[in-house]
């Protein structure tokens, strides 16, 4: 099968940040999302019908709003516009007593307890995968760059696969589940990828290897059509973008803008290598597969395998350089100020924030809830970070 891919404009952005509604004294997640989809859209009388509002998106769960942006040219229009429909979507949370709140998961609530939205599409999820799908109490952040040709798709792709351990321990943000401390830094990347189309991305060559791909998914029933590839790196033809899903919630603003920063330069570094006749090399997949675990059990702290003869470095490390070697392409592209702010989620990624919080309050993981819940707030209002 034939996917036709939409030209984009070279660089441009999509952001979309998944949130939890949580209660402002206990830190439990509140199955508001309804009503908050409802005050939103009242807000727009120029909606008819079932139109969807443009930037306050409905998820599989009742506790959850999404939040997406138009096509953006840089990292800073993107988030100002996250900021603004932000600050919107919490003014329908102050009567419900509700806060904002972002990160891999919720590190007490009952996972299978959470109702899901009444919808098809998300029944017929819960009823295929039954036990795994309804443990989905995940929240993460999606970035979206574009693409002026199809044949920057494939290469695009595999370039930000090398770097899937790197964004995977700066985002690692979910340590606990359910109450107990799994000793991971990200529990939500191994829980999502036992969805059947959801976790490592498959690599091709070339874009007629995804076409023969997704044209066997769809022939063999694994799934209805190209959006349910939910990999955690994939090309989305009818928006013309690369999208990168591996991250895990984060709390801010800024922490999103840095992880925005970083995939728009390594996707801007990939159109630059190919234009001058160069090529992206991926690593073995194998390779690529244990990075990510690493990335998800350790966090900072995981060594990974940086090519294909296998040589190693603590992730921190290797990053450090990678910033400095892309800040002439974050400065053509205006991002460089995001991008140096990857230093700083560095020195404490969410879950260390996390275990932190909860040692300072005796394990008590409301707390780590209402932290994040209050940082969110705060970046939200634009003050200085917490």
């Amino acid at each position: 099968m034939e996917l036709p891919f939409a030209q984009s404009e070279r660089g441009t952005l999509g952001i979309e940040w998944e949130l939890a509604l949580v209660d402002r004294q206990t830190g439990d997640l509140r199955s508001v999302a309804q009503r908050i989809l409802e005050a939103a859209r009242a807000e727009m009388p120029e909606l008819s019908g079932d139109d969807e509002h443009p930037y306050v998106k409905q998820e599989l769960l009742l506790n959850t709003v999404e939040l997406v942006t138009d096509v953006c040219t840089t990292v800073d229009e993107g988030v100002e516009q996250l900021r603004q429909t932000a600050r919107s979507v919490m003014r329908h949370c102050e009567p419900l007593d509700v806060d904002l709140y972002c990160q891999g998961s919720h590190p007490f609530a009952p996972p299978t307890k959470q109702p899901v939205t009444d919808k098809e599409r998300y029944n017929e999820l819960i009823e295929r995968t039954q036990w795994w799908g309804r443990q989905m109490v995940i929240y993460g952040v999606h970035v979206h760059v574009g693409l002026p040709d199809v044949k920057f798709a494939m290469p695009a792709v595999n370039a930000l696969c090398n770097y899937n351990a790197h964004f995977q321990a700066l985002s690692a943000s979910s340590p606990y589940w359910s109450g107990e401390d799994t000793g991971y830094a990200s529990n939500r990347s191994l829980m999502f990828q036992q969805l059947p189309t959801a976790g490592q991305s498959y690599m091709f060559d070339e874009w007629s290897g995804y076409e023969r791909a997704v044209s066997d998914l769809m022939h063999t029933g694994v799934v209805e059509d190209v959006t349910e590839v939910r990999w955690d790196v994939r090309a989305v033809p009818r928006l013309g973008t690369v999208e990168l899903r591996i991250c895990d919630g984060v709390a801010t603003l800024e922490e999103i803008a840095g992880l925005a920063a970083l995939t728009q330069c390594l996707v801007e570094e990939t159109l630059r290598t190919l234009e001058a006749g160069g090529s992206v090399t991926p690593m073995p997949a194998w390779y690529i597969k244990e990075n990510k675990w690493r990335a998800a059990r350790y966090g900072m702290d995981a060594i990974i395998i940086l090519n294909e003869d296998g040589d190693e470095e603590l992730v921190g490390d290797h990053l450090a350089k990678e910033l400095d070697r892309l800040e002439p392409i974050a400065e053509a592209l205006g991002c460089a100020d995001e991008l140096r702010y990857v230093e700083r989620m560095a020195q404490q990624a969410g879950y260390q924030r996390q275990k932190k919080v909860a040692e300072m309050h005796d394990g008590d993981l409301r707390q780590v809830v209402l932290d994040s819940a209050a940082r969110t707030r705060t970046s939200i209002n634009g003050l200085a970070p917490l």
